[in-house]
């Protein structure tokens, strides 16, 4: 049943897929089980990179949330942008559900790139981008979240891959 969550154009293995997901369940139920209601923490896999993002009340907290996701198995690497902060208001939230709409549209919307090679986050105002992709689709994709009205800052956690590989693993059309 599982397969059927694999999403089609991801460059990332079915493998892969499978291990992010684990590592987004299990490392969430972690800082659960350990943190509690004092952090407001989402997890984010790609390629076995995990994005942290969210709110906690301490430095010691951020420190402890990097601590748990680093032990999750298969974690290969952890970018820590949680902030020590209160939690963001309605809409604030909302406000940045809207601007991760408005980014994946503007890179649907730009035909030179595969927009499903693409994992967006953001978290207030700060896009995050995640991905397998060519450092020419790297580019593009910056420039449309930059671009993308309401974006106060883009971070790129992006694996570069070089053309000859993207050519290997592009699906045949």
């Amino acid at each position: 049943a599982l397969t059927g969550a694999m999403v089609a154009g991801d460059r990332r293995s079915s493998g892969s897929q499978l291990d992010d997901q684990g590592i987004e369940l299990r490392a969430a139920n972690r800082l659960r089980e350990q943190m509690g209601s004092r952090a407001r923490i989402s997890v984010t896999s790609y390629n076995r990179r995990a994005l942290l993002t969210g709110e906690v009340g301490s430095v010691r907290d951020k420190e402890l949330a990097e601590s748990i996701v680093k032990q999750v198995d298969n974690v290969a690497v952890v970018h820590n942008e949680l902030d020590v902060a209160n939690s963001p208001t309605f809409t604030e939230k909302a406000e940045d559900t809207l601007l991760t709409g408005k980014v994946k549209a503007g890179l649907i919307d730009t035909k030179q790139i595969s927009a499903n090679a693409f994992k967006v986050v953001t978290e207030r105002g700060t896009v995050f981008l995640m991905g397998r992709v060519t450092q020419r689709e790297a580019d593009i994709a910056t420039q449309v979240a930059r671009t993308t009205k309401g974006v106060q800052r883009v971070v790129r956690l992006l694996e570069i891959i070089s053309e000859e590989e993207l050519a290997r693993i592009a699906p045949k059309s």
